[in-house]
């Protein structure tokens, strides 16, 4: 039996540098001349560089960095939602991954009816999501709308149901990133304590976020990143400090 590990040598990973713009079609119609001018300027963007980590069972690892360090990129690498550019990428053990839970909705679908489409991006079988479904409508407590197309929810009744659906089931490997505003103060009791227990369940932990006293109480371990390279990995503690002294926080 393989145990669940994470095994990052030598990974680099390059965005398009179109992947950036943030572009309507109207725009780039209009500005269609503009963009072929521009077109021999725009070069990849070097988003993760030479990235050596490696993450064995039992470890809650904190990852810290400013905005657009390449904690977010890192997650999703290791998720394999990004494929790497160079190195090798080695992820041993089912990843749970809570990070930009709205995407995966059909709108025009009841939410009842994406419980069962998510559950598939997700992994799961039929059986097994028809199987959790009332859990998962009782803990988005959605009441009636449950029923309605998800194109008329609220944004904060769509992060509930994906938050429900995505944290229905564990996994060996759970990556979090940053804290999820699920609602009113009762459902982020609830969101806590489902988080907490999946943190329990899990064998590894990899968790982003800015609110250094979360990782200090739950992480053993902290990597630093900086312009998307590794400037510390080490104990938490000397992680927030080496965290606090790049970035000048006091």
């Amino acid at each position: 039996m393989k145990e669940n590990r994470i095994s990052l040598a030598n990974v680099n990973l390059h965005y398009s540098a179109t992947a950036f713009k943030d572009r309507s079609l109207k725009s780039l119609l209009t500005n269609f001349a503009q963009l072929k001018r521009d077109a021999g300027e725009r070069r990849d963007i070097h988003a993760l560089k030479d990235i050596n980590i490696e993450i064995g069972p039992g470890e809650r690892v904190g990852l810290l960095g400013h905005n657009g360090a390449g904690k977010s990129t890192l997650l999703k690498m290791i998720a394999g939602l990004y494929p790497v550019s160079a190195g090798i990428r080695i992820v041993e053990g089912t990843i749970r991954s809570i990070f930009e839970i709205g995407l995966g909705f059909e709108p025009d679908a009841t939410g009842r009816e994406n419980i069962l489409y998510r559950g598939l991006l997700l992994g799961m079988t039929p059986k097994f999501m028809r199987a959790i479904q009332d859990d998962i409508v009782a803990f988005a407590d959605l009441g009636e709308f449950i029923d309605y197309p998800v194109k008329t929810y609220s944004s904060g009744m769509l992060v509930r149901i994906a938050f429900a659906i995505s944290t229905a089931v564990g996994g060996d490997i759970l990556l979090l990133d940053e804290v999820i505003g699920a609602g009113d103060e009762n459902f982020m009791i609830k969101a806590r304590e489902r988080i907490r227990q999946l943190v329990e369940q899990s064998e590894i932990l990899i968790l982003a976020s800015h609110d250094l006293n979360s990782l200090a109480g739950i992480c053993r371990r902290g990597v630093v990143l900086h312009h998307g390279e590794v400037a510390f990995d080490g104990p938490i503690s000397s992680a927030i400090a080496r965290y606090r002294e790049i970035n000048g926080i006091r």
